[in-house]
């Protein structure tokens, strides 16, 4: 049994991982692809590689195949929100943060399971993925943050296998952008998505919060998902097969 946690990409990062045995050298590598990922991928260092490329000083064939993959899923989920998600605003730089996350912790999440851990929770920021049970027949149990009570939840789902994701204000206030105006989004309080990997998870939830009101519909139609959505006037929304604890 491990648990650790790290500060690392400008939010706190733990893993819980239950199963029995020696794993410190693929947590070790874990939060080293963590801090890599932060020095390569970050728009906020002047000389990581999206940085670079972005000031036009690397060019596509030159760029590792990380960031052409990430570039790639951009592109995307760009594509399927009708450009409601953007990595590259109008007067902005690059920013893939919003696919960088999910990709990373979901990369980390599959470093594990190849090295044989079953059973485990890798939370970054809130952003969830799961891996077995903690206990026979008891799933994880994954609160989702109150969208106006930081010490609140109003939620706790239940995960085995799978992924989730929020979006919000509370942490960063309004710093998601509705690449269709480049206006702050509005219209949610909170986005929260349930997925089986976390790329598909986090961007949706981003692009759903983006879109405002009409991403409730939009979220709700994608195959394999569930939401919870927090409207502006504090109605929630979800869909039948969220597993909510009980």
């Amino acid at each position: 049994m491990t648990n650790r946690v790290e500060q690392v990409m400008g939010l706190p990062i733990s893993l819980d991982l239950r199963d029995e045995g020696d794993f410190t050298e693929v947590v070790d590598d874990v939060f080293a692809w963590f801090r890599d990922v932060d020095a390569r991928f970050s728009p906020f260092k002047e000389d990581s590689e999206v940085s670079r490329y972005d000031r036009g000083e690397l060019t596509a064939a030159e760029l590792s195949e990380d960031l052409l993959e990430v570039l790639e899923l951009c592109a995307y989920y760009e594509q399927l929100s009708g450009g409601a998600f953007r990595a590259r605003l109008p007067g902005r730089g690059l920013d893939p943060c919003a696919v960088v996350k999910g990709w990373a912790v979901q990369r980390a999440a599959d470093m594990l399971k190849a090295e044989g851990a079953t059973t485990f929770c890798l939370n970054a920021g809130g952003d969830v993925v799961t891996a077995g049970e903690p206990e026979p027949g008891r799933p994880w149990r994954v609160g989702v943050r109150h969208p106006e009570q930081p010490l609140a939840v109003c939620a706790v789902l239940e995960s085995r296998d799978g992924a989730i994701a929020t979006s919000a204000a509370y942490e960063r206030g309004s710093h998601i952008v509705d690449g269709r105006s480049g206006a702050p989004a509005t219209g949610l309080m909170s986005v929260t998505v349930v997925a089986g990997d976390l790329v598909t998870a986090d961007a949706l939830a981003t692009a759903a919060f983006a879109m405002g009101p009409e991403g409730i519909t939009w979220a709700a139609d994608r195959p394999d998902c569930e939401i919870l959505i927090v409207d502006d006037s504090r109605r929630v929304h979800r869909t039948a097969g969220l597993a909510l604890a009980s």
